[in-house]
C-alpha cells in the first residue's frame, strides 16, 4: 500500500458512525505507512484531554488541526499539503468526500499518485442542490476514486458527476466486528439488570434523532402489546429527540413498556444488542431527500449478534437487510407495517432464530472489516 494521508473531519474519539467506519479501517491498515489528519473533537481542557488520550493509544500517527471543524480552507489544505511532503505520502483517503475532497487538486500538484474519496448519505443529498452538486462533480474529476455505500448513494451521487468520474466510482461500505458483535455477547446481563429477563425485547440501538424512526416504534407499540402484553420497547442511544419521544410514549399509553438507556459507552452496546429478540429501526426520509439513511450500520451489528431486524426504507438502509432472510424493510414511518413485522417476530420465535442465524452468516460472508480494509487497500 502507498504511504497514505488521511484527511477527514470524523475521527474518534468524536462519536458517530462515519467516525467509527474510519477508525476500523485505519487500525487494519500498515501503522507504518499512515498519517491522519483530522479536527479536533471540541474545545476546552476536557475535550483536549480525550483527544490526546485517544491519539496517544493509536498506532499511527494522529496530527490534529486547532479547528473543530476541518474544512477546505486555503490554511487547511497548506497544512494537509504540508503533512503529505513532511511525511512522505503518497496517497490520500478523503474520509468524507464533501467538503474536504475540493482539496484534492492541491494534494494532486504536491505528489499524491493516488486519491480516494469516500461518499456517505450526505453527498447523496449534496447531489440534490445545484452548487452543492457543482461542487461534487468537481471533487469527483479530482480523485481517482469516489466511494459509496451502496446502490441507493451510488446512483443518487452518479448524477453529479461526469461520466468518466461516475465509472470509477467503487464500493466500500463499512463494515462489521464480528468478533465484537455475536450471540452471547452480553446480553442477559442487561436484561437482567433492566428487570427484562422474562420479558420479549424489541431494541433500537440509534442516535435519537427524527429520521430514525424510534416515534414510529412507540406509535406501533399499543399495537404489538396488544397481542404480546409483556413485550418492551429498549431505545438505547441518546440525542436531541429524547424528550419528544418520552413525551409521545405517554400520550400513547405505552411509557411503561418503554425503557431508555440513554447514551451507552460503545463497549457496552454489543450487550444491548444482545439484550434484544429483535432489532428495529424504521427510519424514514426527511427533507425532501437531504436528511436520509446512508446505509445503517447498525442492521448488520443486530446481524451479526443473531437477531432479526426491522428496517426502514430510507435511503440505502435496504441494503444492510435481505428482505425476508435477515429481517424485513417497512415504509419507513409506517407504525402499522412495523407492528405487523415486529409481532410476527415476537409471536414466532422460531422465525427470529433462523433470521438472525441468516444474519449472521451474511455478516460473516460479505460485511467482515477485514474483507472491507483489503478493498480499501487495492482502491489506494
Amino acid at each position: 500500500m502507498r504511504k497514505t494521508l488521511i484527511v477527514t473531519n470524523d475521527f474518534p474519539p468524536r462519536p458517530g458512525g462515519i467516525q467509527a467506519f474510519l477508525h476500523n479501517m485505519a487500525l487494519r491498515l500498515d501503522p507504518d505507512r499512515l498519517v491522519v489528519y483530522a479536527s479536533t473533537w471540541k474545545r476546552g481542557a476536557e475535550g483536549a484531554r480525550a483527544t490526546a488520550a485517544f491519539d496517544a493509544e493509536q498506532p499511527f500517527t494522529v496530527v490534529r488541526d486547532t479547528t473543530t471543524m476541518l474544512l477546505p480552507t486555503p490554511g487547511a489544505t497548506r497544512r494537509a499539503v504540508g503533512l503529505l511532503r513532511e511525511h512522505g505520502c503518497e496517497a490520500v483517503w478523503f474520509g468524507a468526500a464533501a467538503p474536504l475532497g475540493l482539496m484534492a487538486p492541491a494534494l494532486r500538484r504536491a505528489g499524491a499518485e493516488r486519491i480516494v474519496a469516500t461518499t456517505h448519505g450526505h453527498e447523496a443529498g449534496w447531489a440534490q442542490l445545484p452548487a452543492a452538486r457543482q461542487l461534487l462533480g468537481r471533487i469527483g474529476d479530482a480523485t481517482d476514486t469516489l466511494t459509496y455505500l451502496g446502490e441507493y448513494t451510488r446512483s443518487r451521487i452518479a448524477r453529479a458527476l461526469s461520466p468518466e468520474a461516475a465509472a470509477r466510482m467503487a464500493q466500500l461500505p463499512p463494515g462489521v466486528d464480528e468478533k465484537t458483535f455475536h450471540p452471547g455477547s452480553g446480553g442477559a446481563e442487561v436484561r437482567a439488570r433492566l428487570g427484562l429477563t422474562d420479558r420479549p425485547v424489541v431494541v433500537c440501538v440509534s442516535r435519537l434523532v427524527p429520521r430514525k424512526g424510534q416515534d414510529t416504534l412507540i406509535r406501533a407499540l399499543p399495537r404489538i402489546l396488544a397481542a404480546e402484553p409483556d413485550a418492551v420497547l429498549l431505545i438505547v442511544g441518546g440525542g436531541p429527540y429524547e424528550q419528544d419521544l418520552r413525551r409521545l410514549a405517554h400520550e400513547t399509553g405505552a411509557a411503561a413498556s418503554v425503557r431508555f438507556t440513554g447514551a451507552v459507552p460503545w463497549a457496552e452496546l454489543p450487550a444491548h444488542y444482545g439484550a434484544g429478540d429483535v432489532f428495529a429501526m424504521p427510519c424514514r426520509t426527511r427533507r425532501g431527500g437531504l436528511d436520509v439513511e446512508g446505509l445503517g450500520i447498525v442492521y448488520l451489528e443486530a446481524s451479526a449478534t443473531g437477531l432479526p431486524v426491522v428496517a426502514g426504507d430510507s435511503g440505502g438502509a435496504p441494503d444492510a437487510v435481505l428482505d425476508g432472510e435477515t429481517g424485513w424493510v417497512v415504509r419507513g414511518g409506517s407504525a402499522e407495517e412495523t407492528a405487523e413485522r415486529v409481532g410476527a417476530l415476537l409471536a414466532d420465535p422460531e422465525l427470529g432464530r433462523r433470521m438472525g442465524e441468516r444474519g449472521r452468516a451474511w455478516v460473516e460472508e460479505k460485511w467482515r472489516w477485514d474483507l472491507l480494509a483489503e478493498r480499501l487497500k487495492d482502491l489506494l
